[in-house]
């Protein structure tokens, strides 16, 4: 493990090294401004689509960063030749696998935590309103939603030619989760054979990434998701991200790090 935790963390130094983490403070930065503008309207209802547009600039960053500083950790690895002395160390391709993954994922998760932790100081200093409970599910749940894009995309990254192919495929296919993955069961029931059957089967093999999205719950201060459905959500998140990551390490242990 202190392998893994040492790939880990230089995945989480590149981030602060790249524009990836500037970004992510002039978005902060946005973000805090647009809800400092609330003050100016005496619509309370203007103050609620502002944290709405807030939360889709965090669920977009986040995705961003995600899916573009995964990318480019093992191409990147094999063009600079560096992954040749890194597996001689020694370091098994499995700990390659699991230290990138770790790297991104708490690299996410800490840019996750700067955003959520303005996101709450500005909403509870302009609503007199803390609910905590809310924040700590949302952030939970994008975080273990990230896990599964993570995973993917490092799977993405041993099976595409180039970083800009696997981002840009990686990207249209979870936005389609997101948008429609949740309704090819409905769209289903209007198609004929066999093409019902096969809409049911994607259904049911697709990872579920809208059910991730918790935004209304925080936009209208709805009482929180109940925890079981909760803790169920993240152990399903936690099945798909194995499941990737294991994929990862069986296509990446027979590739020649040569190609």
């Amino acid at each position: 493990m202190s392998k893994v935790f040492a790939l880990a963390s230089v995945v989480i130094k590149e981030l602060y090294r790249r524009k990836d983490f500037y970004v992510l403070f002039v978005l902060t930065a946005v973000i805090t401004l647009m809800l400092g503008l609330a003050h100016f309207f005496n619509d309370p209802k203007i103050f609620r689509y502002l944290k709405e547009i807030c939360l889709l600039l965090i669920w977009v960053s986040a995705l961003v960063i995600a899916v573009t500083t995964t990318a480019r950790q093992i191409p990147a690895e094999r063009e600079n030749r560096t992954i040749l002395p890194l597996l001689a160390k020694p370091v098994t391709r499995a700990q390659v696998v699991i230290g990138k993954f770790l790297g991104c994922w708490l690299a996410v998760g800490a840019a996750l935590a700067v955003f959520y932790l303005f996101f709450i100081v500005i909403t509870g200093s302009r609503e007199g309103d803390w609910p905590m409970l809310n924040y700590f599910q949302a952030f939970g749940l994008q975080w273990a939603m990230s896990a599964i894009v993570i995973a993917l995309v490092l799977f993405g990254s041993v099976v595409f030619t180039s970083p800009a192919e696997n981002v840009s495929i990686c990207i249209l296919a979870v936005l389609g989760i997101l948008l429609v993955g949740g309704h090819l069961n409905q769209a289903a029931l209007q198609q004929p054979e066999p093409w019902q059957t096969l809409m049911y089967t994607v259904y049911f093999i697709i990872p579920h990434l809208e059910w991730y999205d918790t935004r209304d719950f925080v936009i209208y201060n709805w009482a929180v998701v109940p925890w079981v459905d909760w803790l169920l959500a993240m152990l399903y998140a936690a099945v798909y991200t194995a499941f990737f990551l294991f994929t990862t390490w069986l296509v990446f242990r027979r590739k020649p790090l040569s190609q």
